[in-house]
């Protein structure tokens, strides 16, 4: 088991269920999956440019990513319904522990400029979305290595049915929210 796995079957949880007053200890919202994203524009001129994509995603989430395709043509932007745009992962069990870990802990720390989380990117059936503008903020990157600075998508979704009890649930983990 992971650290955080631990810390929230052991402390977290009882924790999150005396606070919601919940009484089931399946009831109690957990974190299923978390889901990310990249886009990679440029890879409809240069198909090269998804390997470098596809590189840093594996690196980040230790799992091979999918290519995502465009679901419609848009010729203002030379692209056509199929074409490979994008990378996306899903980390479910140990391995979205581990990454929620290395996200709260080591890379969120080393945005610049950071204040914090916003509190209003919940979808209101208690999952979190958020941005981030650098993949180089994850210590598994090799800056040297890097063609371009890539944003990333992170969605991590949850089993509470409000967006009260998912933020309860993520500020338990430590997920740094601005005031």
């Amino acid at each position: 088991m992971t650290g955080l796995k631990e810390k929230y079957s052991a402390n977290l949880k009882p924790q999150i269920m005396k606070d919601l007053g919940i009484e089931n200890s399946h009831r109690a919202p957990r974190v299923t999956k978390v889901v990310i994203n990249m886009s990679v524009g440029e890879a409809a001129q240069d198909s090269k440019k998804l390997q470098f994509a596809v590189d840093d995603m594996m690196a980040i989430a230790g799992q091979k990513p999918i290519l995502t395709r465009a679901k419609k043509s848009i010729a203002a932007f030379k692209l056509r319904e199929g074409m490979n745009i994008g990378v996306k992962v899903t980390l479910r069990r140990d391995q979205m522990y581990d990454f929620l870990d290395r996200l709260i802990n080591i890379a969120l720390p080393r945005v610049r400029d950071f204040r914090g989380l916003s509190k209003r990117s919940f979808d209101g059936k208690g999952n979190y979305s958020l941005g981030l503008k650098e993949q180089i903020i994850f210590p598994e990157i090799n800056y040297d290595k890097v063609d371009k600075i890539r944003g990333m998508d992170v969605t991590v979704c949850t089993t509470a049915e409000t967006d009260e009890e998912a933020l309860h649930l993520l500020k338990a983990m430590n997920f740094p929210f601005a005031n």
